[in-house]
Formats: structure tokens, sequence, C-alpha cells
């Protein structure tokens, strides 16, 4: 309990815990996209499944954080006249998560573009079982849940009990997530345009994720070094066509009352 009666410790657990919820809500994007293909009476129990193991992860992530900060070290080193790198366990943690989040944004892009053109057609659609999106989510899950724990290693480096903050963060953004994740659901897949700017967003994340990796691994390609892409660039990009198409739905909504 002397924890907390530091004001540094409380600080530190409320700014965590909005970045925690702040950083999930493309975790909740995916999650709802996903648990929209299985039966209705079974998406809300997959959401709040996916968000259980999400904060699960986390904290098992947290406990083995010795670990994770052992994954900046290169165990493949190329050096050549083109192209020199050191591949590391985190670069290839991001660089497979932004390529599974890349196949599976522009195939959902892909399904629904098919579908739309489609409507009439006897095809039988492809069968998503319970067990086959909580898959889906436990992969996409972890590679999220990297990101975000070693963004709470880095803010609460140096404070005393640190990882029971981070544990605590982990744990309240979660329920907060799960209390409004219905909603944020309900919202993302009963407006289609939300629906196909989320997936493009994704598309955004698997980009950022990728060049983050080869960041880590310190990539040159004929001595041109691969930058990391600031995530303020990608949150700003996200929160300015949010707003364009709130306005879309609000002259949309005008026209038809």
């Amino acid at each position: 309990m002397e924890l907390f009666l530091n004001i540094d410790a409380w600080v530190a657990l409320l700014t965590l815990t909005f970045l925690e919820i702040i950083l999930g809500i493309d975790n909740i994007i995916f999650i709802s996209i996903s648990a929209n293909k299985l039966p209705k009476e079974q998406q809300k129990k997959a959401t709040i499944l996916g968000l259980s193991l999400a904060m699960i992860t986390r904290i098992l992530l947290l406990f083995s954080v010795s670990y994770l900060i052992a994954l900046k070290d290169p165990f493949i080193i190329i050096n050549n006249s083109w192209l020199e790198t050191g591949i590391t366990g985190q670069s290839i943690i991001l660089v497979l998560g932004g390529l599974f989040l890349l196949y599976k944004s522009t195939s959902e892009i892909h399904h629904k573009m098919e579908k739309t053109t489609n409507t009439n057609s006897n095809k039988n659609p492809k069968t998503n079982t319970f067990s086959k999106i909580i898959v889906q989510i436990i992969l996409i899950d972890i590679v999220f849940s990297f990101d975000s724990i070693l963004t709470a290693v880095g803010m609460t480096n140096g404070i005393d009990g640190a990882l029971t903050i981070m544990i605590l963060a982990v744990i309240i953004s979660m329920i907060i997530m799960m209390i409004f994740a219905n909603s944020v659901s309900n919202f993302v897949n009963n407006n289609p345009t939300i629906q196909m700017l989320a997936l493009s967003f994704l598309i955004l994340i698997g980009f950022m994720l990728i060049a983050e990796g080869a960041h880590l691994s310190h990539l040159k390609i004929f001595n041109k070094s691969v930058g990391a892409i600031p995530k303020g660039y990608l949150y700003f990009a996200i929160t300015f066509s949010l707003v364009v198409e709130a306005l879309n739905m609000k002259i949309r909504k005008t026209k038809k009352s």
C-alpha cells in the first residue's frame, strides 16, 4: 500500500491506463470485425473473451518482461554491399504481426467488396467457427500486446513498484474497454463506411509495424536506413479521417430527415 502514497505512482498509473486504452482501440476494432462473422448470439461472447485473452496475454508478457528486453539483441546479422541488418526477436514479431494485419485487412476489404457486388450470388459463404475466430483474435492480441507492453516498460522505468503499476493499468484499461466494447462493435458494424475506414486504419498500422520492425533490426538498403514511422502522424491521420467521416455522417443524416 505504500506504493500508492507516492504521487509519481498515481501519475504513472493514470497515464499508463489512458495509453493502454488508446493503444487498445485498434485491438477492439479488429476483434469487432472478426466477431461480426459469427452468429449474433456469439458475437458479444467472442468480444469479451477476446479482450479477456488480451488482458491475460499482457499480464503474462509483463512477468516475462526481462525476456522481452533480451529480444532486442540480434541473433542473425547480415552485412554485404547492399544490405545491412541485425535481425532481433522484436523485429520478427512486429514484421510478422504487420504482415498478418495486412493480409487480414485486405482480405476483409476484398470479401466486403465481393459481397457488395455479388449480393444475388448463390455461393455459400465461408463458415467461420467460434474457435477459428478466437485463434485469429489470440494471434493479433499477441502483436498488439507486445507493442503495448514495451510502451508500459518504457514509461515506468525507474519507478518503484513498476510491475504492480503496469498490471493494474492493464486490468483497469481492459475493464473499461469491456464496458464500451459492445457499443464500439455495434457502431462499427452498423456503419459500413466506418468499417471500411477501420480496415484501412489496420492496413496503415500493419505498414507501421513492418517499418518499426525493420527499424529495430537497423535495416539498411544501399546504405539507406529504414526509419520508424512516428505514431503521432498515424494517430493524427486516423483522428482527421474520423472527424471527416463524422461530418459526412451528420450531413447524410440531415438529408434523410
